[in-house]
């Protein structure tokens, strides 16, 4: 893994997730980072909102619009509305990766009126015990050109507020959910 490690806690584990599913080919003028967030919400109640490539409004506060075209699978493109305030109203994205066993979720932005050429992220979640209840360890990490007249680090500082925000959300959401949802405590042995 190349770049920043945003690591919310977590330790070992993490560690271990990161270097399994979060590899990317880092070049001179990209910059990368992967960012931890722990849900107190059980993987699949996560994974529903996460894997709908074809409705990241449930959970990402700068999405207003997303339609999908086709069917959904590996290779699908989506046009995504930004909601006014981010320095973008558009954003074409492909979808690269969606496993259903191992909760794992890659897109790729293509195109779009925005300065993030040749992103890619990869988005992981991984179950965990959080105060004795089912909960998830999310994982997204990114790479991504700098654009000219930025730096690395200003580079990397936007992309990861970005992602804290969708994360923050994405936790938000899924609480709510989980609380609603009235989640049994697994008992520690």
């Amino acid at each position: 893994m190349n770049g920043n490690n945003k690591n919310g806690g977590g330790g070992g584990c993490a560690s271990e997730y990161i270097r399994r599913h979060h590899r990317h080919e880092l070049k001179d003028h990209q910059c990368s980072s992967t960012l931890v967030r722990h849900i107190k919400a059980p993987v699949h109640l996560v994974w529903s909102l996460v894997r709908r490539f074809d409705q990241p409004q449930k959970y990402k506060p700068f999405v207003s619009r997303c339609v999908v075209q086709g069917n959904l699978e590996i290779g699908s493109l989506r046009e995504v509305d930004v909601k006014s305030g981010l320095p973008a109203t558009t954003s074409t994205e492909r979808l690269e990766l969606l496993d259903d066993d191992e909760h794992l979720l890659s897109i790729k932005i293509i195109g779009g009126d925005h300065r993030l050429r040749n992103y890619s992220s990869i988005i992981s979640l991984h179950p965990e015990i959080i105060d004795g209840r089912p909960g998830t360890v999310v994982i997204e990490s990114f790479v991504v050109d700098v654009p000219e007249g930025n730096t690395k680090d200003e580079t990397c500082y936007f992309v990861e507020a970005l992602i804290q925000c969708n994360l923050k959300s994405l936790c938000d959401v899924s609480e709510r959910l989980a609380v609603q949802d009235h989640t049994e405590p697994i008992d520690r042995l």
